[in-house]
């Protein structure tokens, strides 16, 4: 059973959008790591690769008075080959999992933003247990893989469930919600 505090301060709203500021690059890489890295221990020093220097990464920001706080969620996406797309390291902070759907508005812009620049197919190879959520918003399962010692889904999204979003730099609002303690 999830037990919160009703007192505890909730962000009301959080900016989803690309990272354009040196300090939503270096948080999503310091989130990254210590979702990878230190929490799930999927690598052992970092999880920085090649994808990094082609790759557009998302940002999820906490508000504070109504300006962009901190990196809480981030994700890449990247094209290998011209109309395939990839999106890879989801990662939201633990403290932040259960006030909104920040996961969720990454993923719908990520597939937005690379439908707006000519995406025929977008895939993601999913952790296992994260697979529930992208069948939700509108992903199919393709395969079940390991990767980094862990069971993975490859995941194709169904271009249909996304508009477009031909300025992600320009983002858009997640209100705050919190779950139901179960």
């Amino acid at each position: 059973m999830i037990v919160e505090d009703p007192h505890q301060f909730i962000c009301p709203g959080y900016i989803i959008r690309e990272a354009t500021a040196g300090w939503e690059h270096g948080g999503a890489a310091s989130l990254r790591h210590r979702v990878f890295v230190e929490e799930q221990g999927l690598f052992a020093t970092h999880d920085r690769d090649a994808i990094d220097q082609q790759a557009i990464t998302l940002v999820a920001l906490s508000t504070c008075a109504a300006e962009a706080d901190e990196v809480v969620g981030t994700v890449r996406l990247h094209q290998p080959q011209p109309g395939l797309w990839w999106g890879s390291r989801l990662a939201v902070a633990p403290g932040y999992r259960s006030v909104g759907a920040l996961g969720s508005e990454l993923i719908r812009l990520a597939v937005g933003t690379a439908r707006a620049r000519g995406c025929e197919t977008f895939l993601a190879h999913v952790q296992a247990r994260n697979a529930v959520l992208f069948r939700r918003i509108g992903w199919d399962l393709e395969e079940e893989v390991t990767l980094h010692g862990a069971p993975h889904a490859r995941m194709r999204a169904r271009l249909e469930r996304f508009p477009p979003a031909p300025d992600p730099a320009a983002g858009r609002l997640a209100l705050a919600r919190r779950r139901r303690a179960a």
